[in-house]
């Protein structure tokens, strides 16, 4: 256990430090995920002519919400991974004993904690320009919130690790992210709250993994009522379900890259 935790932490170190070493980047990359305060204002305006069963104070706090789980989940792993595979940098990674997903992993985490400072300013900005929106949500709700958002981090990590993995076969196995791109902005919480979407259509996007990487974090965040062991079981399912299918194709995918002589 102890050479695991050394080994974590030394992971961990060696990838903050080189965040904190482009923190203009970082912040630039931060700012990109402010499409949610976009449609914010968008929705804010239209709640008082609309029957959407929110108000305008709650819209701006779910899409408050949603800002903050994108800044926890978002995941870049496929063009890395992409780019280590077309140009065979791979390779001395596949000589040492560890699985490369652990330094895709701890590169995510680090960036995690050298953006969470930057994170805090714009959530202080934001409230002070909107100060009607200020909530404190409590202490069982701030607890479930992470847990879900963690979760939803691993399973947007997992579900684009597992598209990477097909760069073993074609080039652009980003492509396949960008395809997914289209179902996860309508269907994830990220442009409209599931709740003003028509029932039966709910019913059968709960059952896709989709709004576990948005809506049911931030539904929690700001009190919304969520079905939370259904939504953790389904997650968690889900999670299974993608790691099953990511070690299934990093097997074949390793058969293939050392039969083309990489």
């Amino acid at each position: 256990m102890k050479q695991i935790t050394r080994k974590a932490f030394t992971l961990l170190s060696v990838y903050y430090a080189y965040m904190v070493e482009y923190r203009a980047e970082l912040i630039l990359w931060i700012l990109s995920g402010s499409l949610p305060i976009i449609l914010m204002g968008i929705w804010i305006k239209a709640a008082p002519g609309g029957q959407f069963g929110f108000t305008s104070v709650e819209f701006a706090r779910y899409f408050f919400a949603v800002f903050l789980v994108r800044q926890i989940t978002v995941v870049w792993v496929i063009w890395d991974f992409e780019k280590e595979v077309v140009e065979g940098k791979l390779s001395p990674k596949l000589l040492q004993p560890l699985d490369p997903a652990w330094h895709h992993l701890a590169s995510h985490v680090a960036e995690r904690i050298a953006r969470f400072p930057f994170v805090i300013i714009l959530l202080g900005l934001f409230f002070l320009l909107y100060p009607q929106a200020f909530w404190l949500p409590n202490l069982g709700n701030l607890l479930l919130f992470s847990l879900a958002a963690t979760l939803g981090f691993a399973l947007k990590f997992l579900i684009q690790y597992t598209f990477a993995i097909f760069a073993f076969w074609t080039e652009r196995a980003s492509a396949i992210e960008n395809f997914w791109l289209l179902f996860y902005l309508f269907l994830s919480g990220l442009i409209a709250p599931l709740d003003v979407f028509p029932q039966s259509v709910q019913a059968i996007i709960l059952f896709t993994p989709f709004p576990y990487l948005i809506n049911f974090p931030a539904s929690i965040l700001v009190g919304l009522p969520v079905n939370l062991k259904g939504g953790f079981l389904l997650i968690l399912g889900w999670l299974l379900f993608f790691f099953g299918i990511n070690r299934w194709l990093w097997r074949r995918g390793l058969k293939h890259y050392s039969g083309m002589g990489a």
